[in-house]
C-alpha cells in the first residue's frame, strides 16, 4: 500500500553505527513497509518522531484516519499496549490494534501539533489533575513495579559520595522517603502512566485533550506530579518568582486530583533528587564534570525540592 517511505534524517541520528539502536533505524523503512502492507494501511502524511518512537499518519482500509507508531524496543514501551488497551481511550489516546513483537501501535489520530505547551500552565495542570483518576485504574499484573524501580534508585542515591554538588539533607531526606515509600503497599497499587506531562496530551476530536505515550508501571498516582513541575521550567524562571510558580503548579495538581498533599510532595522530594543521581552518573560515566545541561537539570531538582516544602 502507498508508495514508498523515508526514515527522518533526525530520527535516532546520534545512534553509535553498528549497535542495536542503528541497527532498527536501519531496518525501520522495511519495518514500516511490511506492517502497512500486513495492515493493509495507506500513508496519509509526513512522519514524526520523538526520542524513541516514529509515528506516521496512515489510513485504514475503512478510510479512518489513524497513526502508526513504531518504538525502538526499550523496557518504558513494553506494555503500553497493555495500558492503552485497559483504558479504552477513557482520557487516552484510542488503541486500533497491536502487534508487541514488531513494537507496532495502530493509534487514534489526534492533533500533533497541537499539545498543552500552548495552554496557560495551571490550566495545563487542571487538565492533567483531572485525568488521573481515569487513568489510575486497579494495577495491571504484567506491569513492572514501581517499588522495584525505586528500591534500586535509593539505594544508588544513598551511595553518593559527600562531596556530590547537592545539598546532603536532600539526598538523606530522599533516601529516607525512598525507603518507606518502597514499603508501602499503596506504592505498587494502580497503573500509572509514569511520564505524563504538557507534551504529552495532545488535542483531539473526540475529546479536547488525551494522553498519549504512557511508560506504565504499577505505581502510587501520587508519583505522576513531579514532571509537571520540572517540564516548562523557564516559564517559571520568567516569573521572577520561581519558588512561588512551583508551588502554584503543586497546588493546583493537589487540590484538582485530591491528592494527599504530603505523599505527593514525598514523591517529588524523591523524583527530583533521582534526577539529580542520573545527571551526576551520566557525568562520571563520560568521565567529566556536570555539564550545563546536566547543571541546570540539578538546579531546577533542588529548587523543586524544596519549595514544595515551603
Amino acid at each position: 500500500m502507498g508508495t514508498s517511505f523515508d526514515v527522518p534524517s533526525t530520527f535516532l541520528a546520534d545512534a553509535a553505527p553498528g549497535g542495536p539502536v542503528a541497527e532498527f533505524r536501519d531496518r525501520l523503512p522495511g519495518l514500516v513497509r511490511e506492517v502497512v502492507d500486513d495492515w493493509a494501511l495507506t500513508y496519509d502524511g509526513q512522519p514524526r518522531h520523538g526520542g524513541a518512537a516514529l509515528v506516521l499518519p496512515v489510513r485504514t482500509t475503512a478510510g479512518r484516519p489513524v497513526v502508526l507508531k513504531l518504538s525502538l524496543p526499550h523496557d518504558d514501551a513494553r506494555h503500553e499496549h497493555l495500558a492503552l488497551r485497559a483504558w479504552r481511550g477513557n482520557g487516552t489516546v484510542q488503541l486500533v490494534r497491536a502487534d508487541p513483537r514488531r513494537w507496532a501501535l495502530l493509534l487514534e489520530r489526534l492533533h500533533a501539533t497541537e499539545d498543552l505547551t500552548s495552554v496557560w500552565d495551571l490550566e495545563a495542570c487542571e487538565v492533567v489533575a483531572g485525568l488521573y483518576a481515569r487513568l489510575h485504574v486497579p494495577a495491571l499484573p504484567q506491569l513492572e513495579r514501581l517499588s522495584s524501580n525505586v528500591a534500586r534508585w535509593t539505594a544508588r542515591l544513598a551511595a553518593l559520595p559527600f562531596a556530590a554538588p547537592v545539598p546532603r539533607r536532600l539526598v538523606e531526606q530522599a533516601v529516607s522517603l525512598g525507603r518507606t515509600l518502597v514499603g508501602d503497599e499503596a506504592t505498587d497499587a494502580r497503573t500509572i502512566h509514569g511520564d505524563l506531562h504538557y507534551e504529552n496530551v495532545l488535542a483531539g476530536d473526540r475529546e479536547p485533550w488525551l494522553a498519549i505515550d504512557p511508560k506504565p508501571m504499577a505505581g502510587d498516582p501520587h508519583y505522576e506530579v513531579a514532571p509537571m513541575l520540572w517540564n516548562r521550567w523557564e516559564e517559571m524562571v520568567s516569573t521572577g518568582d520561581v519558588r512561588g510558580a512551583i508551588r502554584r503548579r503543586f497546588h493546583t495538581i493537589v487540590d484538582i486530583a485530591l491528592l494527599d498533599e504530603d505523599r505527593a510532595r514525598d514523591w517529588v522530594i524523591v523524583r527530583e533528587m533521582h534526577n539529580v543521581l542520573w545527571a551526576i552518573e551520566d557525568a562520571v560515566r563520560q568521565n567529566r564534570r556536570l555539564s550545563a545541561e546536566h547543571q541546570g537539570w540539578v538546579t531546577s531538582a533542588v529548587a523543586i525540592a524544596k519549595a514544595v516544602q515551603g
